[in-house]
């Protein structure tokens, strides 16, 4: 996401490093690893410390974040939910088919436009890349754990109730009453794909340890 504003903890850094591990023992060419959480539980922060880590390694990586595929733009998200309910909500907001587009590029060392939205102007721009020698791909997002290509599905054991002060502080979307049912109804269905999981982060109290 452009112009978006990640705030890099320790927590996050000792994750990465053991995921680092785990990528390196399993990967093999034109890996994909997803990361899937709840809202605020760390999934860009993590995911921007595990793509530094590899490109130090001398690993080529690009990273996806999948809040630039929904279908509706940011602006107007907010409006269309009201409208049509809290049970149209999850998987389906996602364009599938160009995530999925997306990947067989990579897949297949191809050039490839992504979705990438701007958090300044609240709307979808286009990116024009080239898969052609990336590696690895790290993709970001509440529900990517459901790709089927991804190589390595990562998932973190937290909840939006443990970051709720770190969500106030961002500023990112109003949490009101509204906003409190969303995160609710995304809880569900994200922990409903728990089991899909290859590799656990779950941070300890003291928000600085993590454990597998």
């Amino acid at each position: 996401m452009l112009n978006d504003v990640v705030t890099i903890e320790r927590k996050h850094t000792n994750a990465a490093a053991t995921l680092f591990d785990r990528v390196i023992h399993d990967r093999k060419s034109k890996f994909i690893v997803t990361i899937s959480g709840e809202v605020g539980t760390g999934k860009c922060e993590i995911a921007h410390e595990l793509g530094r880590k590899l490109i130090e390694a001398g690993i080529s990586v690009k990273l996806l974040h999948m809040d630039s595929y929904y279908h509706i733009p940011p602006s107007e998200r907010l409006e269309w939910r009201k409208k049509h309910g809290l049970e149209k909500i999850g998987y389906d907001e996602y364009d599938w088919k160009t995530i999925n587009h997306n990947i067989d590029d990579f897949r297949m060392n191809k050039k490839s436009v992504l979705p990438l939205v701007d958090l300044f102007t609240q709307k979808v721009d286009q990116l024009h890349t080239d898969f052609n020698g990336i590696e690895i791909l790290v993709i970001e997002g509440l529900y990517s754990i459901r790709i089927n290509q991804s190589d390595l599905r990562v998932f973190i054991e937290l909840t939006y109730e443990d970051t709720w002060e770190e969500q106030k502080e961002t500023h990112k979307e109003v949490l009101d009453d509204f906003r409190m049912e969303v995160l609710a109804h995304e809880h569900k269905a994200v922990q409903s794909l728990k089991s899909l999981a290859d590799f656990y982060i779950d941070f300890d109290t003291a928000g600085e340890i993590f454990h597998l």
